[in-house]
Order: C-alpha cells, then sequence, then structure tokens
C-alpha cells in the first residue's frame, strides 16, 4: 500500500489514509488490534462518549435485516471521566500513531461545551459530535432534525474546544442540506454523513418488536445508496470537508463517496463480518488508483461527472 498516496489531512487532522473506523462498530480501536495493523488504519472514531457511564438499552438489541442491520445499543460506554483516566491512555500506548477521534453526545447544549472542554486534551486529534440524542430541555427535541438545535449545539462545542469539530447528521430529515447548512454556519470544522436510519422489526411469533427500544438504527449496504445521494447534496451545498459513511464494504464503494464528494470515508457495519475491513478497504482505493495512474486520492474528491 502507498501511503503517500493515500495520505490525507482532513479538516486539519493528519491520517495515514483515508480510511477510517466509523463510531460504534470500531469500539476504542484497540479491540481491532489483533486483526489489523493500526498504523494503516486513517483514524479510530471512538465509540459514543456520554457524560456519564450507561449500561445501554434493556432488550433485543441488534437484528440483522436484508442487507444490513438494525441497533438499538443504547449508547453503552464508561462515561467521560473513565475513558480520560483509563481507556484513552490505553489507545495512545497501543496506537500512537494512529489519528483518534472521539465521539460524543449530551442531553443538553450545556454539556455538548462540558463535554468538548473535557475532550480538549493530548491524545484526542479531533471530536465528532453526535447530535441524534434526545434535548431533554426541550421536551425530546432531537438536536439532529432541528437546524437551531444543531447550530446551538455546534456552536457551544467549539467554543470549549481547539480540536477540528466533525459534526455526524442524522439522515432522517427531509432536507439534509438545511442541516448541514446550519452546522457549517455555527463554526463546524467538517459534516460527516450519515448516521443511522430509524427503522423497526416485528417478530410475528410473538407480535411485538423484536428490538428492546422498538425501533433501531439502520446500517449496513441496504443505506449506501441514501448515503452517497446525500453526500452529493451536500458536498453542493457546503464547503467544509465531509465523512462519507453508510453501508462501505469494499474499495468501490468508497469510491462512489469519494467521488460523489467526501474528502474521508468511515466503515461501519462491515467491522463485524470482516475485522481487518477498515485496511482491505484502503488497500484496494490505493490499488485503484494505481490502476487509474492517479498519484493521490484527492484526485477523486468530488470528480462525479454529471
Amino acid at each position: 500500500m502507498n501511503m503517500e498516496r493515500l495520505a490525507t489531512d482532513f479538516a486539519g487532522i493528519k491520517m495515514a489514509t483515508p480510511v477510517m473506523g466509523a463510531s460504534g462498530t470500531f469500539g476504542f480501536g484497540i479491540e481491532y488490534s489483533d486483526f489489523l495493523d493500526l498504523k494503516k488504519v486513517g483514524a479510530i472514531i471512538s465509540k459514543g462518549i456520554t457524560p456519564v457511564p450507561r449500561a445501554g438499552n434493556n432488550g433485543v438489541r441488534i437484528a440483522e435485516t436484508p442487507s444490513g442491520m438494525l441497533n438499538c445499543i443504547g449508547l453503552e460506554n464508561p462515561g467521560i471521566d473513565r475513558f480520560l483516566s483509563d481507556v484513552l491512555p490505553r489507545v495512545r500506548q497501543q496506537a500512537p500513531d494512529t489519528a483518534f477521534i472521539a465521539n460524543f453526545s449530551a442531553g443538553t447544549v450545556e454539556d455538548y461545551g462540558m463535554m468538548a472542554a473535557k475532550l480538549d486534551v493530548d491524545g484526542v486529534d479531533g471530536v465528532e459530535v453526535n447530535i441524534s440524542c434526545p434535548n431533554v430541555k426541550e421536551g425530546g427535541i432531537v438536536f439532529g432534525t432541528d437546524p437551531k438545535a444543531a447550530a446551538a449545539v455546534t456552536e457551544s462545542v467549539k467554543k470549549n474546544t481547539s480540536k477540528p469539530v466533525i459534526v455526524k447528521l442524522s439522515p432522517n430529515v427531509t432536507d439534509i442540506t438545511v442541516m448541514a447548512k446550519a452546522v457549517e454556519d455555527a463554526g463546524a470544522d467538517a459534516i460527516a454523513l450519515i448516521n443511522t436510519l430509524t427503522g423497526m422489526v416485528v417478530d410475528i411469533r410473538t407480535w411485538k418488536p423484536l428490538l428492546g427500544n422498538i425501533t433501531g438504527g439502520l446500517s449496513g449496504p441496504a443505506v449506501k445508496p441514501i448515503a452517497v445521494r446525500m453526500v452529493w447534496q451536500v458536498a453542493n451545498a457546503v464547503k467544509v470537508p465531509i465523512l462519507g459513511l453508510g453501508g462501505i464494504a469494499t474499495a468501490e464503494d468508497a469510491i462512489e463517496f469519494l467521488l460523489a464528494g467526501a474528502s474521508a470515508v468511515a466503515v461501519g457495519a462491515e467491522n463485524f463480518i470482516h475485522p481487518d475491513a477498515v485496511v482491505k478497504v484502503a488497500e484496494g482505493v490505493d490499488s485503484y488508483l494505481e490502476s487509474r495512474g492517479l498519484k493521490h486520492v484527492s484526485e477523486l474528491v468530488g470528480q462525479l461527472r454529471i
């Protein structure tokens, strides 16, 4: 793998390749060290971190679907304080050369700011802000579907960190470009899309929802065409770089996202099937570049021919 051809600067985050491990599917990165060389991973995006520890949802949390999966894990994680005292030092010890992006969420604008401030430490190269969580102060509004709420969170995070801020958008909206413009105007350094689509599975034996949370987030190959479409729309609406994800399983999938306008990509559900997928996708992108006579992966970004 030609690392010079793949080296990427994503919103100021220096990465060996443009292929990352997506939040919620890659743990804290070190869980995958037996399966791949972390030096060849563009960036580790942590599982979601919250202000306090969370045990996650009760009942069934994962259900397979045609060409995908539903999950309602419920942000199970050790909480911000234990992450900083225990997890981050181990990550930096085992993967000192790999970019690390901390994904986090909170229930209020103020807590988002607090989390950003706590994560403004050595060892964290950037933050990914998950705004697909209920706003407990505003009667259950989801930050990710309200442009004003999304902008308020973005502004709060930006005021409290020196790290590059990536805002991860929910696809469960009418017009994704409205949300993208809102967070860009509020100071986001980059935009990640898409997060999971809301779905549901019914158990016809019991006549009950299969998932303990009733609904869950749909990911996997089934969502890729929607994700590529949204990346293309947002790339034509904003100037900040885009992290594309949603159903990427192969190098060909990743190249679609890059051509549509993403500057980097993340592999999600495929990690559960092939734990070396992040590196395999990067190797495939490199082979494609060589076959096309291209000197750098940036030559693909946004080159869709309409």
